[in-house]
């Protein structure tokens, strides 16, 4: 008998398969979709409660999020309002509530797509390879939900500081405020943006509005806050947040 002496390439190793995470506190609802999505190639977490969902994406940073709103710990745009305080990662929503306005809030909470219960799973497979696609182009400033200084510690997903282990207590302005700086760490964020973003458009003229809060937050974060070390002014032209 003679043997082929060929030489035996080693495979090479495919894609890593894309993640999901499912969010939904129906625990059958989760076991269809895990075994659908598993069969498929998908790799599936899922969590039951929107605390968990928040920490499930800080630990398993998915590539695609499929978001139920009525949970039993906190509404699903709460946890959209904590996602999207640190993560572009695309979202979409599955759930029961079919009212328009309810739509029309997930997706102006930061929402990629609405689907409504009952629903076809081809369809819902559809929506999600659209979302796997725009995951696979991560736009630039995807972050880590949280933000260490040598001073004090914000959690984006939790929405939360603490300063030496001790939460610091924000007002909704003041939280507003340093989420956009920290979510945009180390580039300029201009005046007119800053307010247009945490005050509303009609509000973008109002520069001292900066320089109250800018004030309190250095009170309550810096050590030295007459010598910033990370809430930092560049005059006449808008704030910067540094680690």
């Amino acid at each position: 008998m003679i043997e082929n002496e060929g030489t035996t390439e080693t495979p090479r190793p495919g894609p890593p398969p894309t993640r999901v995470l499912v969010v939904d506190d129906e625990p059958q609802l989760l076991r269809a979709l895990r075994i659908n999505l598993g069969v498929r190639g998908y790799d599936v977490s899922t969590a039951s409660t929107g605390a968990g969902a928040l920490r499930a994406a800080a630990e398993v940073h998915p590539d695609v999020i499929v978001l139920d709103l009525g949970l039993p710990d906190l509404d699903g745009l709460e946890v959209l309002a904590g996602l999207r305080g640190w993560t572009t990662v695309p979202v979409i929503v599955l759930s029961a509530r079919s009212d328009s306005a309810d739509k029309v809030d997930a997706l102006d909470a930061g929402a990629d797509d609405y689907v409504t219960k009952p629903f076809g799973m081809d369809e819902f497979l559809a929506r999600l390879r659209v979302a796997v696609r725009r995951a696979a182009r991560p736009p630039d400033g995807d972050g880590e939900a949280v933000v260490v200084t040598d001073s004090f510690t914000v959690d984006l997903a939790a929405r939360s500081v603490t300063r030496d282990g001790q939460p610091v207590h924000l007002t909704p302005t003041e939280w507003g405020m340093l989420e956009m700086l920290v979510r945009h760490r180390g580039k300029l964020v201009g005046q007119r943006e800053l307010l247009r973003e945490v005050w509303g458009p009609a509000y973008e003229t109002e520069t001292h509005y900066l320089r109250v809060y800018l004030g309190q937050l250095r009170r309550k974060l810096e050590p030295d806050p007459a010598h910033p070390r990370h809430l930092l002014t560049e005059a006449g032209m808008g704030y910067r947040f540094r680690t």
